[in-house]
Order: structure tokens, then sequence, then C-alpha cells
């Protein structure tokens, strides 16, 4: 397994309850394919960049896994449905 770096903007407009649902259902996307959440930080709702889908702001989240190919796989197709996220990236943290 190898060690990445996941980040994801979460639509600003849900409540802390459906967020906090948001994030739980990802982590089991890991944790259901033989992998391990190391860390989850919750950076909150900032400013982006630039406007994504006529949102100006986003809850980010980033997390550090031990994953499989399969599970970053899996992650990704997930995410791509889930009209919540507003944009993700998964990146191999070299060590």
């Amino acid at each position: 397994m190898k060690k990445y770096e996941v980040m994801y903007i979460i639509r600003p407009t849900l409540d802390a309850d459906a967020i906090a649902k948001e994030i739980k259902t990802l982590n089991e996307v890991f944790t259901n394919n033989n992998s391990k959440v190391l860390e989850v930080n919750e950076w909150g709702l900032k400013e982006l960049a630039y406007e994504i889908e006529k949102n100006h702001k986003g809850y980010y989240v980033v997390l550090t896994v031990e994953a499989t190919v399969e599970a970053v796989n899996e992650f990704n197709r997930v995410v791509g449905y889930n009209e919540n996220i507003l944009r993700h990236i998964v990146v191999n943290a070299a060590e």
C-alpha cells in the first residue's frame, strides 16, 4: 500500500450533519477497500480561488491515507458522481 494525500471540497450549502455524513461516507470508501485513513484534517469553510458551479465558498477536507490502487480508483469513482463534492484530488505522498 502507498501513502496518499486526498483533498476534496464539499458544497457549502450543506448543514453540519450532512457534511459529517459525507466525510464519514467518503472515509468508508477507503476502510471498506482494505485501506487505512491515517488522518482527517477538516479545514472548514473557505473562500474558493474561483467560482465553481456558482459557489464562492467550499468546505475543505484533507485526508492522509494508506491505500491500495483499487481503493483510490473506487474513491475517484464515488466522488465523480457525488453532487455534493465540488472538486477532489488524490496525490501520492512521497516519503
